[in-house]
């Protein structure tokens, strides 16, 4: 494994992302740091000349790693995030460390996702939303049976959120074997060990059951070209989430699914991206 690394001032953020969206051979990670406008953009990539071709872009330095998570280890934690009252995204590690943000967090569900897992905290404004829709659809089915299924699972922090949430049976994929095994890891971490996660390439998937719930937070042209069995996987009735789309983007790709049953109930936009929440019909 190969990683590009460049400090860079925050307000770049937006760009940085728009620049590797969709780029399946670069993971990008942004690390910022609380009170300071300086963050650290990082590219990882199996291949050098991957990296190399970043660096001559843009300047930075180059260095291998192994046997280490994707994202170096942050100095400082990251702050934790509080999603309707429900739940606390945390950076814990340990059992103590989960148990120190139980006790200052009472009557929260706390999801410890320690913040050098690369593939996804809480923090990005996708996931945060994606987090915020999924409280509120898990309101109503609280006293209900209900499935979840995540995917482009990432860390695994949907997931995990459904089930603290009250689901009965969770699922999640992702393309990238590193990222289900950094899932796995977090389960663990959150006493929610029994939700399944699979190496899973959606685009070749062909979904075997229907969700009441199921979550995308994935690049659109994943989505634009998976729309058909993401679609397929919702129950009817049931509800779709689906981010990491740009505002460039949106509307194109919200079209897709709305021709094959989707009907979008609500449409945040943060920043640069769109985030959509919507009921099959």
């Amino acid at each position: 494994m190969f990683v590009w690394s460049k400090l860079s001032s925050e307000k770049w953020s937006d760009a940085w992302e728009e620049r590797f969206a969709g780029n399946e051979a670069l993971s990008l990670v942004i690390t910022t740091v609380p009170h300071k406008t300086t963050i650290r953009v990082e590219v990882y990539a199996k291949r050098q000349k991957d990296v190399l071709a970043v660096q001559k872009m843009f300047g930075g330095s180059v260095r291998e790693i192994k046997n280490r998570n994707w994202a170096a280890l942050s100095n400082e934690p990251m702050p934790p995030i509080q999603v309707r009252g429900k739940l606390v995204v945390c950076s814990a590690r340990t059992a103590t460390e989960v148990a120190k943000a139980t006790k200052e967090f009472p009557g929260r569900e706390i999801i410890a996702v320690p913040a050098d897992m690369a593939f996804g905290t809480g923090h990005h404004a996708t996931t945060a939303t994606v987090l915020r829709m999924l409280v509120d659809v898990a309101a109503p089915l609280k006293d209900q049976k209900w499935k979840m299924a995540d995917l482009g699972c990432g860390s695994g922090i949907l997931a995990i959120a459904a089930q603290k949430l009250g689901a009965s049976k969770v699922w999640g994929c992702d393309f990238d074997p590193k990222a289900v095994e950094v899932a796995k890891e977090n389960a663990v971490r959150n006493d929610t060990p029994k939700i399944r996660f699979t190496k899973t390439d959606v685009l070749k998937w062909q979904p075997k059951e229907a969700y009441d719930v199921v979550a995308a937070n994935i690049f659109f042209d994943i989505l634009h070209a998976g729309f058909p069995q993401i679609v397929a996987a919702v129950k009817p009735g049931g509800v779709l989430m689906v981010s990491g789309i740009l505002k460039t983007q949106a509307d194109e790709c919200l079209a897709v699914a709305k021709k094959l049953g989707i009907r979008w109930d609500r449409i945040v936009k943060k920043g640069k991206w769109v985030s959509a929440c919507g009921i099959r019909s």
